[in-house]
């Protein structure tokens, strides 16, 4: 018995069995003359060469994932010594709202959206550059 590798679902010009046959080795005319882009795919991530962009692209989104992470942590570390170390800051008001409270809205939730973006661009960037190299278009 053959291993299977899902990836995702057939649809009738990916090369599956066409309604009515007897699904017995039918292939779709356009897996008859040529291989479709999912099978390309799966071909290059069954060979070694294959393989090893598939692991590079999971160590680099790995690694991206820390780096943001660490970064956003700091971030946050740095905000609560630059409360805990600066002698009167929080009991500071402004328009009637303590001083970690504004800290916290208008410091923090603009870089929990940078971090998302430049998490999520990115990503992205990753991603292309191991679809050049696996040759998906």
């Amino acid at each position: 018995m053959t291993r299977v590798r899902v990836t995702a679902p057939r649809s009738h010009n990916a090369g599956g069995p066409q309604a009515g046959s007897s699904g017995a080795g039918t292939l779709s005319a356009g897996a008859a003359t040529g291989r479709t882009a999912l099978e390309t795919r799966e071909a290059a991530e069954e060979s070694d060469a294959g393989q090893v962009f598939v692991r590079s692209l999971i160590r680099s989104q790995l690694r991206l994932g820390i780096v943001v992470a660490a970064g956003f942590l700091l971030i946050l570390l740095a905000f609560a010594l630059l409360l805990g170390l600066v002698p009167g800051l929080a009991e500071l008001r402004i328009a009637g709202l303590p001083f970690d409270w504004v800290l916290l809205g208008a410091g923090i939730y603009p870089v929990i959206g940078l971090s998302a973006w430049l998490y999520v661009r990115t990503a992205a960037r990753n991603e292309s550059r191991y679809r050049d190299l696996a040759g998906d278009k």
